[in-house]
């Protein structure tokens, strides 16, 4: 039981560094096409 339990609490983890990955991807992507506007 306790093996499960630490797979799912590792599963977990990847998920949230994963979703925290994208978000920071997206911010990312937002902030390049502001700077541009404000550039033009």
């Amino acid at each position: 039981m306790d093996k499960k339990q630490s797979d799912h609490e590792v599963n977990l983890k990847g998920t949230l560094i994963s979703v925290f990955f994208v978000g920071v991807v997206i911010v990312a992507m937002w902030v390049a096409v502001y700077l541009m506007y404000v550039a033009r």
